[in-house]
């Protein structure tokens, strides 16, 4: 299906483009949210004729957006979540516990802003993009950790998961008897009385 794009839609084109696209993918998002117009005689004659109009409404957005990216560009937030002793996440951490974070932090997004390539299973600082715009997006810093220490840990550089492997656990060390039978242990067969 061929469609006038309305706004730049990544990976496709720019405001006026008449691109061709499947048609699942034009029904489905790009009408449906008014990024694209079906490309027919009368819908052209429309574009063309609100062409400036919408061009303009579209720098207007992004002036705003551009304004509004100084302040959440490079925003660090932390996220304290329960964790196994590798790191591993007991959930995952989704663009909705993003949005509740920033809000907390007082910033106002919306879910479709936030681009999750997939969800955050595991502790460690993470680099997350925000689209506020078709033409402007920022990265955030997401911080998830066990406790609050931990992550200041992270904050000051030091790659705890990494550490966890590192640390040698020493203090119980086996001791080794040659003669002892199967499943017998060294301490056991030492303690036991003789036999005469």
């Amino acid at each position: 299906m061929d469609v006038i794009l309305l706004e730049r839609v990544e990976k496709l084109g720019a405001i006026g483009d008449v691109v061709s696209v499947k048609n699942g993918f034009a029904r489905n998002y790009l009408l449906p949210r008014k990024k694209a117009l079906r490309a027919n005689a009368a819908n052209k004659k429309v574009f063309e004729a609100n062409r400036a109009q919408i061009e303009a409404d579209n720098a207007n957005r992004k002036g705003e957006a551009e304004a509004f990216s100084k302040d959440i560009d490079g925003k660090s937030i932390t996220l304290i979540r329960q964790a196994s002793n590798v790191g591993a996440l007991y959930g995952s951490v989704s663009t909705r516990d993003l949005v509740e974070a920033l809000e907390a932090d007082g910033t106002k997004i919306s879910k479709n802003q936030i681009v999750l390539d997939r969800p955050i299973k595991n502790i460690g600082l993470h680099t997350v993009k925000v689209q506020l715009h078709p033409e402007v997006s920022v990265s955030i810093q997401v911080n998830v950790a066990r406790s609050p220490e931990e992550a200041d840990l992270q904050a000051q550089g030091v790659d705890v998961a990494a550490s966890m492997f590192e640390r040698e656990e020493s203090g119980f060390t086996e001791d080794y008897d040659p003669n002892a039978e199967p499943g017998e242990s060294a301490l056991v067969r030492d303690e036991a009385p003789e036999q005469a």
